[in-house]
């Protein structure tokens, strides 16, 4: 049984007795005054101007007795026995609640004089001052209701201090926020891509598994791996699928849980942390985005974040310090290895670093597998193909626009993702969604359509570009119209020719507007920014400008205001003058180039805006025919013919797919054909004489005309 649902009845209980014990006082302090009248204040008056009242008696329970008038069916006896004990104060008729004082001592000065005339008093000791309120239900209840309003507030505070679960109230503050998985199902075959990183990984299942396997040879398993790359690459998947494999409790926490406002807490949280996991070894800690809490200590303006280094400081001790933790093994993932502490990262703490690249092409393919799992796919669809499309994809980028694509589908009331909506998922993630309900006028429609063609025309007669898959003037995103382009491979390294023609095609759209339109725009704001950046880099970083090569003059990606707050370049005025030259010449030069390639190609630049006027969207191969020189008009029929095509091989699929899953219990009919030859059986005879016995017979009708699948079977 959940132990939450024990406490929670356990509680209830609790509060089911309290109530029961205190509505059994009060019923009993009810009994007790069973029979007694309640008076109030006028009811009283009343009775006593109309002589009712034979007389008074104060006792010390702050109430008022009276003695009634002897009643016609009160016999002289018992009526006798009543005055007796009402001179001795021990019977009441009635008990007066009376909630005004001073009215109250005004009524009984006036009575008792009445009373001692009438020689009618017979005890009136001295009158209480005090609220004589007590005898009604109200003066019974509210005490009690006071004090179990007490109790349950200090429950609910004594509750609230110490937390859900145990951890995070005020008086556990300290407490770990971790959480435990006994039984995380997640294996390396739901993680694609990456196989070097399984084989290191392996060691730590393995050592998990059977560790006297490695002490028998004196081998240490790593205390810890880091876990290192871009985002999105799957590494606290990873972590999960080491935990896994090995069947070991698994305790997960982010970097920020243990930072507080309160000095001292990420420390003890860490202790707790460790203390748990002892009891849970051999056991995995994962330390997701530690760079939260494992940043270079005095790193900040002053001295850095004092809570943040106690923080620090107890990983440290806790990873390799004076006690041994030798089957709990600490993952931690980051995509900032640069800025973590260098004591985090020596060898007995975080002794191997595991870098978790973006995927290839090989990679993309299996980690399109592996997310096409649960989704119903067209066969149309090729993984490879996927896999060249999407060239700098993560694991999550994948993930995500398998995602989009059968949301897209959904949309489109189909059951079957096909490749319309896979592409279209891959734009939606790079550029955002298209905004077809956008009102664009004819004059941006008309600056767009050349923008975008100035892009693409320069990018495809540049030979060292990326190729050019897309051209599209449908607002998306941010972006008035998009060219899109691929790498051709999977290259780790950039060559200076083709940062310069891609600087080019960056440009190309600026370039066509001042031809074209014989104006230029603010739409070329982001294709500057992005062509100034990579000249800064090829000046800066990579030694690729004439005047300043093979000299580095960056900095560091981020600053840390406490250690850099006074550095100094390590370059004077002049240097900076002369990068700042350098930058601007490698732009300008490549502004002239698209200037130049499309003052030359001007018919093809109109030829494919005429295409986008038509189409809206161009892809590659239309593109190559634009190149060839082909005219809009061959184009067009070379799209509405590949158009037929491809829904003529959806349609052949889809039937070919409808058939294997819905074989006919006839069989094929090629297996029914039947020779033209007669058939000759051969028949005993009562001699024992073989007699031959020519039989023919018609072959069976074979359907030889195809039906094709109605528009609503597809």
């Amino acid at each position: 049984m959940n132990p939450k649902m024990n406490k929670k009845r356990t509680f209830l209980l609790i509060a089911i007795v309290i109530v029961m014990v205190l509505l059994v006082a009060v019923g009993f302090r009810m009994l007790n005054n069973k029979g007694t009248d309640i008076l109030s204040y006028d009811g009283l008056v009343a009775k006593v101007n109309r002589g009712e009242i034979e007389g008074i008696y104060f006792s010390s329970d702050y109430t008022v007795n009276v003695l009634y008038t002897q009643a016609s069916d009160v016999d002289n006896d018992t009526y006798a026995k009543r005055v007796e004990s009402f001179r001795k104060g021990k019977y009441a008729d009635a008990t007066a609640v009376i909630t005004y004082r001073n009215n109250l001592v005004l009524a009984l000065e006036n009575y008792e004089k009445e009373a001692i005339e009438a020689n009618k008093a017979y005890n009136m000791p001295e009158i209480w001052l005090n609220d004589p309120s007590e005898g009604s239900f109200a003066s019974y209840i509210l005490p009690i209701l006071s004090f179990v309003v007490l109790i349950g507030l200090a429950i609910f505070l004594f509750v609230s201090m110490r937390g859900k679960g145990g951890a995070g109230g005020a008086m556990n503050f300290g407490k770990t926020k971790s959480k435990a998985a006994t039984h995380v199902k997640v294996r390396f075959t739901d993680v694609a891509g990456a196989e070097e990183e399984k084989v290191e990984l392996q060691e730590v299942v393995e050592f998990l598994k059977s560790p006297q396997k490695f002490r028998a040879v004196g081998a240490k398993i790593p205390k810890g791996v880091l876990l290192v790359g871009p985002p999105g690459t799957g590494k606290t998947l990873f972590a999960k699928a080491v935990a896994g494999e090995a069947n070991v409790p698994f305790f997960s926490i982010s970097g920020s849980d243990f930072v507080e406002m309160f000095v001292g807490v990420g420390a003890s949280r860490v202790r707790d942390l460790f203390e748990q996991a002892k009891k849970a070894q051999p056991c995995i800690v994962f330390i997701d985005e530690i760079d939260a809490v494992g940043r270079k200590r005095g790193a900040g303006l002053g001295g850095g974040n004092d809570e943040r280094e106690q923080t620090l400081n107890q990983l440290l001790v806790q990873m390799d310090g004076f006690e041994e933790n030798e089957s709990i093994v600490i993952m931690a993932a980051t995509n900032r290895a640069d800025v973590l502490d260098p004591a985090l990262l020596r060898p007995g703490r975080f002794d191997r670093q595991i870098y978790v690249n973006l995927p290839d092409v090989r990679g993309r393919e299996a980690i399109f597998r592996v997310h096409a799992r649960n989704k119903p796919l067209s066969p149309e669809i090729d993984f490879k193909n996927l896999a060249r499309l999407t060239t700098g994809f993560s694991g999550a980028d994948i993930a995500n626009l398998l995602n989009e694509s059968a949301i897209i589908a959904a949309r489109e009331n189909r059951k079957v993702i096909n490749m319309v909506d896979i592409l279209e998922g891959i734009n939606k993630v790079i550029a955002g969604p298209q905004k077809r309900s956008r009102v664009v006028t004819e004059r941006d429609k008309r600056i767009t359509a050349y923008h975008e063609a100035g892009h693409a025309l320069v990018g495809r007669l540049l030979k060292n570009c990326d190729a050019v898959q897309e051209v599209s003037i449908i607002p998306r995103g941010r972006a008035a119209g998009y060219t899109i382009s691929r790498p051709k491979s999977d290259d780790n390294h950039t060559t200076l020719s083709h940062l310069k023609d891609t600087i080019a095609m960056t440009m190309g759209g600026r370039a066509a507007e001042a031809i074209i339109i014989q104006d230029i725009t603010t739409g070329a704001s982001q294709d500057i920014k992005q062509a100034t950046s990579i000249a800064r880099s090829m000046v800066t970083e990579w030694g690729m400008s004439p005047e300043l090569r093979n000299v580095y003059f960056g900095g560091e990606q981020e600053v840390f205001i406490g250690r850099d707050y006074q550095t100094q370049a390590s370059y004077g005025e002049e240097v900076a003058a002369l990068i700042d030259s350098e930058i601007r010449k490698i732009v300008d030069t490549a502004y002239d180039r698209a200037v130049t390639v499309i003052s030359e190609n001007v018919e093809k630049l109109h030829t494919m805006v005429a295409l986008l006027y038509t189409h809206e969207t161009i892809y590659g191969d239309e593109v190559d025919l634009i190149m060839e020189g082909k005219s809009v008009d061959e184009i067009n029929a070379y799209i509405d013919e590949k158009k037929a095509k491809r829904e003529k091989e959806a349609k052949e699929k889809a039937e070919a797919l409808r058939k294997a899953q819905n074989p006919s219990p006839l069989g094929d009919p090629k297996d029914f054909i039947v020779s033209e030859e007669p058939q000759i059986t051969i028949t005993v005879v009562d001699d024992n004489e073989l007699k031959k016995e020519e039989v023919k017979e018609e072959a069976p009708t074979v359907p030889t005309e195809v039906i094709e699948p109605k528009d609503d079977e597809e």
